[in-house]
């Protein structure tokens, strides 16, 4: 088939379309208004790749066009998708025709409020490296894998599972279309508050992913009361994790560094050594839960999953260190939500106890910018020294309660944590340009945060590179 994607440089669509080459089909696609690191990256994978959507981008013999989420597509205003309906050509979602097209694979679904992309991604890299061609589908990029998605030609498929809405018109989480074997559930904290306004709505999707497991499937669970309270909608068998003592898989005796070791606690009481240069207890619990499962399915040795966690370097935004010279480092962080915001604070807090920190971020995601959620700002900066934080993006503000840049620096700066308002990238860097040199920044988004994790890298080497030497 020929498919075009529109909006293919969602993180989700583009690994799709990788998928769906590597299954054989020709695939093209279009976006506009896209930033690194996905802009970049989608250019590079050697497909038809159009800045701006226009129906004289779709190919004469287009048999799919697969259309994005995101509200800044147009959504059937696209001029993409009224070309494609008037041509009579059929136009699906990604969601949809990842599900179809691995209908009769093995597959695992990685699930949960945080934690899926870089789950996904280091199950795939430890498999790969064991000489597994199993095929993936990521959200994120990882330096580890040689692309977001691959089709594979093993049986079994490794898939982030977004618990978010198929499209406006189809209310269905996207992971209910995957029908797994596995799933890999890692956290169950109410997000996306305009899609799922309580956190019952918000559960319900999950509840529906879980009763989907095969009386002899396997369910790997994060040990915690939100997620007992569903398990038992699985017909499966459930294991458990944690970086606790608790009745299945858990950490033991972490000590944190540039290298993190620990010991990796099984069921039965026995041990394997691990390490990790990932930052931060979240990722900790994710090698856990990473290791639960493919441990419990027999699907690599422990010397393989040791040297696969070992040599993981981890997924793109999420605490990658930007600049190379500068005393000051500038890492950049994903949050997209209150828990993977937070746990990129307490990481940086973690391993650089002795630095101020500041915080600079941009209210990206329809949660960061609804009334519904401006409870968040109450305590996500905690042990921040300095926060500053951009405007929110307009785009979709007509489709939830937005909050104004005035209300969500006030609800900030009412916890007591400095806050200041920066309205453009020269803001920002200007107020980052008189440091002490004993500081560390994050830079904290899941948007384009005004291009700084393009220009502050080099502005920091330049001003704080001195210092390093």
């Amino acid at each position: 088939m020929r498919i075009h994607f529109t909006g293919v440089a969602g993180a989700g669509m583009s690994a799709a379309a990788l998928m769906m080459r590597g299954a054989g089909h020709e695939v093209s696609g279009s976006d506009e208004d896209v930033f690194p690191p996905m802009s970049t990256y989608v250019e590079s994978l050697g497909f038809p790749f159009h800045r701006v959507f226009d129906a004289a981008n779709l190919p004469a013999d287009l048999d799919v066009l697969v259309l994005g989420t995101s509200a800044k597509l147009g959504g059937e205003g696209n001029p993409e998708v009224a070309a494609a309906r008037a041509r009579g050509v059929r136009v699906t979602t990604f969601p949809e025709m990842v599900g179809q097209a691995t209908l009769g694979r093995e597959n695992t679904v990685v699930a949960g409020s945080f934690g899926k992309s870089t789950c996904t991604a280091l199950m795939a890299h430890v498999l790969r490296q064991a000489g597994l061609d199993v095929g993936w589908m990521v959200g994120a990029i990882s330096p580890s894998l040689p692309a977001t998605g691959h089709w594979g030609a093993a049986s079994q498929v490794v898939l982030e599972g977004d618990e978010y809405i198929v499209s406006a018109s189809d209310r269905r989480s996207k992971f209910v279309l995957y029908h797994p074997r596995e799933v890999l559930l890692t956290s169950l904290v109410h997000d996306h508050v305009n899609a799922f306004p309580t956190f019952a709505d918000y559960q319900a999707p999950f509840r529906d992913l879980l009763r989907l497991l095969p009386a002899d499937g396997l369910l790997v669970a994060r040990e915690g009361p939100s997620i007992r309270a569903i398990v038992g909608e699985a017909a499966s068998r459930v294991v458990w994790y944690d970086t606790q003592p608790c009745g299945g898989w858990w950490a033991q005796g972490v000590v944190y560094g540039d290298v993190t070791r620990f010991v990796l606690m099984r069921p039965d009481g026995a041990t394997l050594a691990l390490t990790t240069t990932l930052l931060g207890e979240h990722n900790i619990e994710n090698i856990v839960g990473v290791s639960a499962y493919l441990l419990e399915r027999g699907l690599v040795s422990e010397a393989a999953l040791a040297a696969g966690v070992a040599s993981f370097s981890g997924i793109r935004r999420r605490l990658d260190r930007l600049t190379t010279r500068s005393a000051v480092p500038v890492i950049e962080g994903f949050g997209s939500s209150y828990e993977k915001a937070r746990s990129a604070i307490e990481a940086l807090l973690l391993h650089y106890p002795h630095r101020p920190l500041t915080v600079v971020f941009e209210p990206h995601t329809f949660s960061w910018r609804s009334r519904d959620a401006l409870s968040w700002y109450d305590t996500v900066f905690e042990g921040a020294a300095r926060v500053l934080i951009v405007p929110p993006p307009v785009h979709g503000a007509d489709s939830h309660h937005q909050s104004s840049f005035d209300e969500i620096l006030a609800r900030a700066a009412a916890t007591g944590v400095p806050v200041e308002g920066a309205r453009n990238a020269q803001e920002v860097t200007r107020a980052l340009s008189g440091l002490n040199g004993d500081e560390v920044v994050l830079l904290l988004s899941s948007g384009p945060l005004l291009g700084l994790p393009d220009s502050l890298p080099a502005v920091f080497d330049a001003l704080y590179g001195d210092a390093a030497a």
